[in-house]
């Protein structure tokens, strides 16, 4: 093989990658860009991004709790006079777009002899003396939406709220400053509670330095668990030092393409790190064999290459697969880093079949080879032999009908249960994080005394067809907005409030006909609108209505409130906005009728490319996999061995999920996708290995079991640390999302492995299929006919091998 014998230059080559991967390393980022999160093609994306200002996700809910009484008290409103002010302050803030009573925003209005009169609730001021605080309560009173959108029902609470701009937003600097000024709010008397998209990202940033204290555990237990496994050099080190390398290629190449990371998908490269251990504990187990036969580490590490290689080829091809077919999804994100961990998957092919001969040739030989390969070898090798040989009985002889039955049952209850799994979030809040979490716990708070957090937004645009009056003064678009208000109050699940540019006129109608509330009802014209638009506006700057209305009047909202942010939520919310449009039509004559933007609708919008694209996935991958395998082993029969399996662990996976409260997103989605990666590569192996035994002894029984106490201790053992390295991950991790993760890879290891070594020996027992028999196929280990490799130790180039059915001669440089 070319890379041994000329070691010194294949040396030099992965020396000088592996430098030019490293100076890449200085120009990797962690970070979150929220647009790079939402779907390209969703129509709900679109219309959130032409009018960014209505219903913004990028917006910080403050709310100001009296523990004692009411927020009527110098004490409270200099806190929220204050909150007010700082948050302005904040690196990256609109300031247009910040909202409390006491910013200029909230206003009441007063009929005067020369018309409407809007003022600030608070003024210039903090209100100190009763007096004052009593003209404060008269001023709210008269401000419909500040009662109900800014003070709570039993005006013990009020929201400060801010919105950010992307482009200037830094998720971690604008979360230490707001965090630090609720904490010097927050005493005895106040509780502070801080809630919103920046929050939540800001919460993900704060976890980072723990989360890579967890994954520096996980990986320094995987490290122990190899030298207690190999008790050698070699077996420690080929691994360790084969993954070091790929990662530093991976994230290089991340550094020299700009591509900056997302920190929660962060989890795929330590899933990358652990295949690279999987391939390449494969590759010493087998060089241990051969080496046990051959006496020369070179020679050794030659002949296991020539046995791993095709094997380790296909295995990396399905894995780099699975990352890759992910960025069909069109979230950029997504496509990012399906990109970035791609390139890293097809890594492991110079990392793990070139690099690892490379390392093995040059370590001390293991001293213990005796330990490791003798049938009889006493310690964990011995035992894990014991318990492998016991599993392969289940998948032969009469024990096979009983386990085909048994996985048959396991079968149709996952598929039926993984088809009905719930898409998107599954509770109140974020599950990124627990239940009882700062975050969490403040978005409950604000849910329970104010209409929420979680809008949906139904677009008024206008056409921009010359026409002189804007759609905030056209009476048929007032009319729209308010035919939309009362067929959403009035159907099923109705929003808990809603607000529109509507609201404001007729307030302004009522007083500037006298003041009655039966004077609320427009006139549907255009002259008693464009009167209740100029009273509104008089005195004052479209800006203090930007929530409703842009700064041209050209453009509106109607925002509705719900409760949480829930699926079944969304869902309802999303079908009774849609019935709402239907009714009133979405194109008139001046305006267009656009559904829709909010916290809501975005989520939806992800939701949907997960729905859309999940089985997508997952069947490209299935595709994929039959075509490589079906032309390694030259049988179609081979990868649909192959594949059963495999989808039977991503269905027994799936439900899992679901009976563990895990809704799918696009998180859940790659980890799924890695999970079908993880089973192919053992399948692979193993399913070679059987294929080439059967070769030695021509009985499917004896060739099951000689490879599940080979190639199976090699799949056992690198499942069984990496659940033992992650599991710790639920009871450590203030993220929960790093928790459900963690259960998640340890339920993908252990269900591929049991998988793996019990259901693909069961239908190979009871298929029979030729291909097994085949010499003719291309991931087919090279056997050795050891006492003819010793016989022949003169130098002589070998062309066969009598007594084997592997020709390994040129594999052989003696």
């Amino acid at each position: 093989m070319a890379v041994l014998r000329h070691r010194g230059i294949a040396w030099l080559l992965f020396g000088a990658v592996t430098l030019f991967f490293a100076v890449g390393l200085k120009n990797v980022t962690l970070e979150t860009v929220f647009s790079d999160l939402l779907p390209k093609d969703d129509p709900f994306i679109h219309v959130f991004k032409d009018h960014p200002n209505f219903g913004n996700p990028l917006t910080y809910t403050i709310m100001v709790k009296n523990k004692n009484g009411d927020i009527y008290n110098p004490d409270t409103l200099q806190k929220v006079w204050n909150l007010t002010r700082d948050i302005d302050l904040t690196p990256g803030v609109d300031h247009d777009q910040i909202l409390s009573i006491a910013s200029s925003k909230a206003r009441y209005a007063t009929a005067t002899p020369f018309g409407i009169d809007a003022q600030p609730l608070m003024g210039d001021s903090v209100p100190k003396s009763s007096e004052e605080i009593a003209q404060l309560k008269e001023n709210v009173r008269k401000s419909p939406n500040a009662r109900a959108f800014l003070i709570s029902k039993d005006e013990t609470a009020t929201l400060v709220s801010a919105t950010f701009i992307e482009q200037r937003l830094d998720y971690g600097v604008a979360f230490d400053f707001v965090q630090k000024i609720a904490d010097e709010a927050r005493d005895d008397q106040h509780e502070i509670y801080v809630a919103g998209q920046p929050a939540l990202t800001g919460w993900v940033y704060e976890y980072q330095h723990q989360m890579i204290g967890i994954f520096a555990a996980t990986l320094s237990a995987l490290v122990v668990a190899l030298i207690l496994y190999t008790q050698n050099v070699a077996g420690v080190v080929t691994p360790v030092f084969a993954s070091i390398i790929a990662a530093i290629w991976g994230f290089g190449f991340a550094g020299w393409m700009g591509l900056s990371i997302e920190p929660l998908l962060m989890i795929v490269p330590l899933l990358l790190i652990a295949r690279s251990f999987s391939h390449c504990v494969q590759f010493t187990e087998r060089y241990y064999e051969i080496y046990d036969q051959v006496g020369d580490k070179v020679r050794a590490a030659e002949i296991t290459t020539s046995v791993m290689m095709a094997p380790s080829v296909l295995g990396v091809i399905t894995d780099a697969a699975g990352i890759l077919l992910i960025s069909i999804a069109p979230i950029p994100a997504m496509e990012r880093f399906a990109f970035f961990c791609g390139f890293w998957a097809m890594m492991l092919v110079p990392t793990g079949v070139f690099l690892a001969p490379l390392l093995l040739s040059i370590l001390p030989a293991p001293k213990n080879i005796d330990k490791i390969v003798s049938e009889q070898s006493g310690g964990i090798h011995g035992r894990i032999k014991g318990v492998l040989e016991s599993i392969s009985t289940l998948s032969q002889g009469r024990r096979a009908r009983y386990t085909a039955g048994v996985f048959l049952v396991v079968g149709v209850f996952s598929v039926y249960h993984a088809f009905n799994i719930q898409i998107g979030n599954p509770v109140e809040g974020s599950n990124l994080l627990w239940e009882d979490s700062e975050f969490n716990t403040s978005v409950a708070e604000i849910n329970n005394h104010f209409p929420g957090v979680n809008t949906l937004e139904i677009i008024i645009e206008d056409k921009d067809d010359g026409n002189s009056d804007r759609v905030a003064k056209q009476a048929d678009a007032v009319s729209v907005m308010l035919q939309i208000q009362r067929i959403m109050e009035s159907g099923e699940n109705p929003p808990r409030a809603t607000l529109s540019f509507a609201d404001y006129l007729m307030d302004a109608n009522r007083l500037i006909s006298g003041g009655h509330p039966k004077w609320l009802p427009l006139d549907n014209n255009d002259a008693a609108v464009n009167a209740a638009a100029s009273a509104v506006l008089m005195g004052t700057s479209p800006k203090a209505f930007s929530n409703v209305v842009d700064f041209e009047l050209q453009n509106s909202t109607v925002s509705f409130w719900y409760p949480d942010n829930k699926q079944d939520t969304v869902d309802h919310a999303l079908a009774s906005a849609r019935a709402a449009v239907e009714v009133v039509g979405t194109e008139h004559d001046t305006f267009t009728v656009r559904l829709g933007s909010g916290t809501i609708a975005i989520q939806q919008a992800i939701n949907h490319v997960v729905e859309r694209y999940h089985w997508a996935i997952m069947g490209l991958l299935n595709l994929v996999i039959l075509c490589v395998s079906s032309y390694a082993y030259k049988s179609i029969v081979a990868g649909v061995v192959l594949l059963l399996p495999v989808n039977l662990s991503n269905m027994i996976l799936t439900t899992c999920m679901s009976f563990m409260g895990i809704g799918l997103d696009i998180n859940s989605l790659m980890v799924a996708a890695i999970g079908v990666g993880v089973g192919i590569d053992y399948g692979i192996y193993l399913l070679s290995r059987i294929c080439e035994e059967y070769h030695e002894r021509e009985d499917y029984g004896k060739a099951i079991t000689a490879a599940l106490t080979t190639t199976g201790k090699a799949i056992m053992f690198t499942a069984s640390i990496m659940l033992l390295g992650i599991l710790p991950w639920y009871f450590l991790s203030g993220l929960k999302f790093l928790a459900d993760m963690g259960l998640l890879l340890v339920l993908v290891m252990l269900i591929n492995m049991v998988i793996a070594l019990v259901v693909l020996p069961l239908l190979v027992w009871l298929i029979k299929p030729k291909f097994v028999s085949s010499k003719d196929i291309l991931v087919l280990g090279e056997g050795i006919d050891v006492g003819k490799l010793l016989a022949e130790e003169d130098g002589r180039e070998k062309k066969g091998a009598s007594g084997s059915n592997f020709a390994v001669a040129a594999a052989v440089d003696s």
